[in-house]
């Protein structure tokens, strides 16, 4: 059983051309089978001629170039164009002259150059032939003639259809890689700035508090090496984003990454008050990942634009979802906008409604700020 489903596999494999070869080589015994005789493909009704040479001939440029139709349409619809015309011509009556309608619709669908021309020659052609096999004393009427050419031009017609068809199916595939490339310079975008923007706004919170420091060198030692700390932490962050672009190796940031995170804020002189609620589930999926970045982005403005002011941060898990809120107290006055240039909260934003969540990223009255945000899980991790 198993060998019979490999089979379609493995014929996938061979050339086109190989592929092709056994319908030209089934018209040729066809052609020579009893039961067959009485159907074969005419125009112009000559008489029946015995085979001969030039007969074997004429059967061999009707049936072997179908090997080549979709690699080579041109030349096979040239070559088989040939042979039928030899066997009208002479009365060889064969099923095989069912080769030219086959190669007129590999030619509509896989002819890419000169295909008006291709259609004015083999329409002239056929006048050609029609006037010569009416001299030779063929029995078919006009009207015989324009059916038979109706049929062909029927036949091509179907084969430019299918052309089009998947020139269209190709268009939308090239669209959509084009819209999948974007989403994911999108998604890496907005991983980077996650990443980057919280370490990097800490370590020059920390640097900076270091200038006032010059005086306490305890103090300022452990605010040198939290910033190591930091930056070496960035590195591992890093690292960890490349293994996520990686769609083999997906690991959603952990309970005890969270906080970390929180005391790294901390750290880089940011009171933070943290409380957990609940567990994460293990069909979590991505909520998990984007609760984290939350917090993350929250806790990266708060250093930003209300250092040194309270922020309070809750997470709650959820059976069905995770909700996250992170706010900062201000003095009395609005304090600077939470976002800055608004890409880190627009990507949360995005992030969180693709998994049919809320978000949003308001001012208090006290001139603080608070975000809030309501992301489902369950979903793909």
């Amino acid at each position: 059983m198993t060998a019979l489903r490999q089979v379609p596999a493995l014929w996938r494999r061979w050339d086109v051309t190989v592929r092709d070869l056994p319908l030209a080589l089934l018209l040729v015994v066809t052609t020579f089978l009893p039961a067959f005789r009485g159907h074969e493909t005419q125009v112009g009704e000559l008489p029946a001629r015995p085979f001969d040479a030039l007969a074997i001939a004429a059967l061999a440029l009707l049936c072997v170039p179908l090997a080549g139709r979709r690699r080579w349409p041109a030349a096979t619809l040239a070559l088989v164009t040939l042979g039928f015309l030899v066997a009208e011509l002479r009365g060889y009556h064969m099923v095989a002259g069912t080769a030219l309608p086959i190669a007129l619709l590999s030619a509509g669908a896989h002819l890419e150059h000169h295909r008006r021309t291709a259609m004015i020659v083999l329409s002239a052609g056929y006048v050609l032939l029609a006037v010569a096999l009416d001299r030779l004393g063929g029995a078919e009427r006009l009207d015989g003639y324009v059916t038979f050419y109706l049929s062909l031009v029927a036949i091509w017609g179907i084969g430019s259809w299918l052309r089009s068809t998947r020139a269209a199916d190709a268009e939308r595939a090239l669209r959509l890689a084009e819209a999948t490339r974007l989403a994911e310079r999108g998604r890496i975008a907005r991983e980077l700035h996650d990443v980057v923007t919280h370490h990097v706004t800490a370590m020059v919170v920390q640097a900076e508090a270091a200038r006032y420091l010059t005086a306490a060198p305890d103090r300022l030692d452990e605010t040198l090496s939290t910033v190591s700390d930091t930056g070496r932490r960035a590195i591992a962050d890093l690292r960890h984003l490349l293994d996520l672009l990686n769609p083999d190796h997906v690991t959603p940031p952990s309970a005890s990454d969270l906080r970390a995170l929180v005391e790294q804020t901390r750290q880089a002189g940011q009171p933070v008050e943290f409380t957990e609620e609940g567990a994460p589930s293990e069909s979590a999926g991505s909520a998990e990942l984007v609760a984290y970045r939350v917090v993350q982005e929250a806790l990266t403005n708060a250093l930003k634009y209300a250092h040194g002011n309270r922020t309070v941060t809750r997470v709650r898990y959820g059976e069905k979802e995770i909700t996250v809120e992170v706010g900062t107290e201000g003095p009395e006055r609005r304090a600077a906008s939470p976002g800055g240039g608004g890409r880190g909260l627009a990507g949360l934003r995005a992030r969180v409604h693709a998994l049919g969540g809320e978000f949003t990223a308001t001012p208090r009255p006290d001139g603080g700020f608070v975000v809030r945000a309501r992301i489902p899980a369950g979903g793909p991790a």
